[in-house]
């Protein structure tokens, strides 16, 4: 393992630094644009929605970037978050491979998504800033943005993709204890949302409508800013501090991963877990094999185009170019609905394109399968999201005990599912069922991407 890590981290090992894979990439990221003109936006295009701060991460190039003492010593609450090595796992499987995880349901809100919740909210208070608007789909990142508003005297506005609203009443709840307010999406509260129940009442949601709901409302206000909870280079920067802390970790355990694996929507906590390891291996270290697991119902990066889009379905953010399967695709209701996004973050779809990472979907049964199995050897009940994960990382176990090869795996168990209890009570009753896209829904979403000249 290569130096730098070392001093990312304090006494206690908690990150100082956020850190920045696009210091390291051997092809920089493709620029984000203009979708009236084409040309690459500037932080003017962005200030409507996000604070400069922001602005200024999400365009960065140096490697590390530091954490706000604020937001570190919210962190202290639940970080460094536990790595733990999967013994039980490892011996129902019969497997030579060494399984770890880390843990991010130790969050006051059961996932990782406060990582970058509390640090936007920070930015956002520190600029005047009074209300947030956002989106979720499972209830995750809703619930986190609420805890963070609620650390910062900060309102905070969630429309949810429908499905999930009356999926997870649990996760509402939670929103509205921390003092949110949570709608379901879409809604009759913007022009966007009327204009798609005016086409279909009974619309199930999807988080490019629920984008493009919570975009209207920031941009109406001047006391009111965006917030998102994945895709974005400063969302995804945020996240490292899971995989420097997991370096710190294994390096104490005196191992080091072979292979990581991480569940993909929008990719946060994918890259949040990968990053860092691949830096170490971009700046001269050890090679990793490092796979993203998507939802075959939702598969942006094994069945998506590689192109300019959209990140709603109303069309009102810039152009980002990422592994999308088009904005107006809606994708089933499947339980993990963390991961139905149409398009994939276009850093992980870069890294992707530059063969750094691997991609494989999985229908939502074997997921489940592989969650109760985990529950039943290790005690953790995962997300539906993080089953996903487990899912791959056991096949992956399976692998080596096939080859008889002891390597070592890590993957990010990104949250618990005890707000999740409808999806196992219907996994149990055999009312949980393998759902597919519709292909000409995902053909018309395909032809109707942006047609962007060559930047």
């Amino acid at each position: 393992m290569t130096e730098p890590t070392k001093y990312l981290l304090d006494e206690s090992r908690l990150p100082k630094y956020w850190y920045n894979i696009a210091a390291d990439l051997p092809v920089p990221l493709p620029p984000v644009l203009h979708p009236g003109t084409y040309q690459p936006v500037g932080p003017a295009d962005l200030e409507p929605l996000f604070p400069l701060a922001l602005i200024q991460q999400e365009m960065a190039t140096e490697r590390e970037i530091e954490i706000p003492t604020p937001v570190r010593e919210i962190y202290r609450l639940w970080r460094p978050s536990p790595l733990y090595r999967a013994r039980r796992l490892e011996q129902a499987l019969g497997t030579p491979a060494r399984i770890y995880y880390k843990y991010e349901g130790v969050s006051p809100a059961g996932s990782h998504k406060p990582n970058t919740a509390v640090a936007q909210a920070f930015y956002n208070k520190e600029a005047g800033v009074k209300r947030i608007a956002t989106e979720t789909g499972a209830g995750q990142w809703g619930s986190s943005l609420a805890f963070a508003g609620s650390l910062f005297d900060m309102e905070i506005q969630v429309f949810m993709v429908r499905v999930s609203y009356q999926q997870k009443p649990y996760r509402r709840a939670l929103m509205e204890t921390y003092g949110a307010t949570c709608t379901a999406s879409p809604s009759m509260e913007t022009a966007a949302g009327r204009a798609i129940l005016a086409k279909r009442p009974e619309h199930p949601g999807s988080l490019g409508i629920a984008i493009s709901e919570a975009v209207e409302v920031a941009v109406q206000r001047s006391d009111t800013h965006y917030a998102l909870g994945s895709v974005l280079n400063h969302v995804l920067l945020h996240q490292t501090v899971v995989g420097l802390e997991a370096l710190a970790q294994l390096e104490l355990a005196d191992d080091y991963p072979d292979v990581i694996v991480g569940c993909t929507g929008g990719g946060s906590n994918f890259a949040g877990i990968a990053c860092p390891f691949l830096g170490e291996q971009l700046r001269g270290g050890r090679p990793v094999r490092v796979i993203a697991i998507e939802p075959a119902a939702c598969p942006s990066l094994t069945r998506g185009q590689y192109a300019y889009d959209f990140g709603d379905t109303a069309h009102l953010t810039p152009l980002t170019k990422m592994y999308t399967l088009g904005s107006s695709f809606t994708p089933p209701g499947f339980h993990a609905g963390g991961l139905r996004y149409h398009g994939m973050a276009p850093l992980v779809s870069h890294l992707k394109t530059l063969n750094l990472i691997e991609a494989r979907a999985y229908h939502q049964l074997s997921c489940f399968e592989a969650g109760v199995q985990f529950a039943r050897v290790e005690g953790i009940l995962p997300a539906p999201e993080a089953n996903h994960a487990i899912r791959g990382a056991i096949d992956e176990a399976l692998r080596c005990k096939e080859e008889g090869i002891s390597r070592c795996i890590l993957f990010n168990l990104c949250g618990h599912g005890h707000f999740d209890m409808q999806a196992y009570m219907d996994y149990f009753a055999g009312k949980l069922t393998d759902q597919s896209y519709d292909e000409s829904e995902l053909a018309m979403a395909l032809a109707g991407l942006p047609s962007v000249p060559a930047v």
